[in-house]
């Protein structure tokens, strides 16, 4: 009776320190401060809005470097539109001049149609560095040198060491022998042990 007493007592106490536990979190739960959002402010115009990632070039083209990427689900301003209107040009604070184009048939147009975009001229390519030219007179028109073929070395062959076994010198007393009579003696004291028990 006295057991279950304290077993009765113990329960309480873990229940009461469980239950301020909870309490203190919930408290400190209620007290941290939220943070307010402040609006943002939002543009007036046409916005394109990426369906899924789409990237984000320098110029109205393919042959432009990626500037960045339009995440699924995010919209941007759109500004101008490229002369055959495949391209949006639109705001994008990373790219250099806080522009950069996406290509029309990978976001949807809100708020306008492409029409109402101004056309924009498109900036000119990177220039890539020229290809080398052979000048006349390096390079001789002919049959080619031929050249030798590699050929095989064989290496040398393989050498397997091998082992002769250590001799263990024979005629040593076996450990077999020493298992079994330690059981036996095991067996005796045993029987004698149990003769005692009954006389």
């Amino acid at each position: 009776m006295r057991q279950f007493k304290l077993l009765s007592v113990c329960v309480i106490v873990m229940a009461a320190l469980a239950m301020t536990a909870l309490n203190a979190g919930m408290l400190r739960a209620a007290q941290l401060p939220t943070e307010t959002l402040q609006p943002t402010a939002t543009f007036g115009g046409p916005t394109v809005f990426a369906a899924e990632q789409v990237n984000a070039r320098s110029g109205p083209g393919t042959n432009y470097d990626q500037v960045g990427v339009l995440i699924a689900g995010q919209t941007a301003p759109a500004i101008g539109r490229s002369v055959a209107s495949e391209w949006i040009q639109i705001e994008y604070p990373g790219a250099p001049g806080g522009k950069a184009w996406v290509y029309a048939l990978l976001v949807a147009l809100r708020a306008g149609t492409i029409d109402v975009l101004p056309v924009v001229d498109a900036p000119p390519t990177a220039t890539l560095p020229p290809t080398p030219t052979l000048l006349p007179g390096t390079f001789e028109a002919g049959t080619p040198v031929p050249t030798r073929l590699p050929t095989f070395t064989a290496g040398p062959p393989i050498v397997q060491p091998t082992f002769e076994s250590p001799d263990l010198g024979g005629g040593g007393f076996p450990p077999a022998l020493i298992i079994i009579g330690l059981f036996v003696v095991g067996v005796f004291a045993g029987v004698v042990a149990l003769l005692r028990q009954r006389g």
